[in-house]
């Protein structure tokens, strides 16, 4: 059947080159356009007739590559998916053209072979086919590519696992499409096994990368907390290489009550976020950053006394100087808040909200005393510590003015928002 619709393709391909020959795209360019001399005439023709040549000769390819892959040998079958595999990485049309000539079954089966070369032959097939078309991810997955993956990653080679982790991903942007995504069952797991794995970062990047586009339909993110992904985030925002996607990804998750539970009880947090924030050159991750500690922070006293134990105001005042535009919003709402409860006096705002004492108690009173002299030395000690260094950093002139605004606003009733 394949081969018939190969040979209603290729037929159909031949007879619009026939149609259409060098001699007819000459006369329609000497009609327009007249080539200065003859050998600009000549040099025409040659390059047209160089490129029908070679368009007849990817029809001869394309099938004897479909009709070996169908009916050869394991041998040949290798052989014809890289040739597939060539050919689609050439044209997005000629990749949507293969995947009606029925080979995406075999292929799929090619790609989950115990032989070594026969599985990166066929991956990278897939991989090359996937690429850019919804339709041919949809065939993939329909040929039962999710219920085949392996299990376990320890007897895969590193490129191998690269390979799969490129076509996971490929397959993860249907997440967030109106077709109906089978199982995370089978997808979550091998992901997880890459991400934990001693991978390079490019393999660990795209794994993550998939984890996002999943993350970002909320109905699965029970499934991607009972998976136990986000202690393997929560570990891989730490390197910076990859923090970004791993931070956005926890971002999504952060939105679920089940996932901003299983953040909060992470054994790094809030530390390791804290540290991200001084990575000034990495103007993304402090946002996500400081976005993430904002929903931790939320309503959560236990969780703003773990911030502020961990020495979270200097950094964030660090941020609120030189950070990207969005950080130093998100740095300063959060340095609001932490005034706020050392000042036992929080408003109905959009802030975190803290039991109220009547006005006048001699718990409000000391309270309200203590957080408020606390906060003084915080803020006194983390300006006269990093005031020489922020400001060498601080060379434009708008960073100069914001930390005179910042040191006269500090030390008067509120901080800058």
């Amino acid at each position: 059947m394949g081969n018939i619709k190969a040979g209603r393709f290729l037929h159909s391909k031949a007879t619009r080159k026939r149609c259409c020959d060098p001699s007819d795209h000459f006369d329609k360019e000497k009609n327009t356009v007249e080539p200065k001399n003859k050998v600009e005439k000549l040099e025409a023709v040659q390059v047209m007739k160089k490129n029908v040549e070679d368009d007849e000769e990817s029809e001869i390819v394309l099938q004897r590559s479909v009709k070996k892959l169908h009916f050869g040998s394991c041998e040949e079958k290798e052989v014809a998916a890289k040739e597939i595999a060539r050919l689609a990485k050439e044209d997005v049309t000629v990749r949507k053209l293969i995947t009606e000539l029925g080979v995406v079954p075999v292929l799929v089966s090619m790609a989950v072979s115990e032989v070594a070369s026969r599985r990166r032959s066929g991956l990278t097939a897939l991989i090359h086919l996937a690429n850019g078309t919804y339709t041919n991810k949809v065939l993939i997955v329909e040929a039962g590519i999710l219920l085949k993956l392996p299990k376990k990653i320890d007897l895969l080679d590193d490129s191998t696992t690269s390979a799969f982790a490129e076509l996971l991903l490929s397959l993860s942007s249907l997440a967030n499409t109106q077709f109906s995504f089978p199982s995370l069952d089978y997808f979550l797991p091998l992901l997880r096994d890459i991400l934990g794995s001693g991978s390079c970062f490019e393999t660990k990047r795209s794994c993550l990368c998939a984890l996002y586009n999943i993350s970002t339909v909320l109905e699965n993110a029970r499934l991607l907390v009972s998976s136990g992904v986000v202690p393997i985030l929560l570990e891989l925002s730490t390197m910076k290489e990859i923090s970004e996607k791993a931070l956005a990804t926890l971002g999504n998750l952060l939105v679920t009550l089940m996932g901003k539970k299983a953040i909060e009880n992470g054994s790094m947090v809030p530390e390791s976020f804290i540290k991200i924030l001084l990575w000034e050159d990495k103007p993304k991750c402090q946002e996500l950053c400081v976005y993430i500690l904002m929903i931790l922070a939320h309503q959560s006293s236990s969780q703003r006394e773990k911030m502020a134990q961990a020495g979270i105001v200097p950094v964030l005042l660090e941020v609120v100087l030189l950070g990207s535009s969005l950080a130093q919003k998100r740095a300063m709402k959060l340095l609001q808040w932490f005034k706020d409860e050392g000042q036992v006096r929080m408003g109905p705002h959009s802030g975190p909200q803290s039991p109220r004492f009547a006005m006048g108690s001699p718990v409000n009173q000391r309270d309200a005393k203590e957080g408020k002299k606390l906060m003084k030395s915080l803020v006194k000690q983390s300006l006269h510590r990093n005031l020489e260094i922020i400001t060498q950093r601080a060379n434009a002139t708008g960073d100069s003015s914001k930390l005179k605004s910042l040191v006269i606003s500090t030390s008067s009733k509120s901080l800058p928002y």
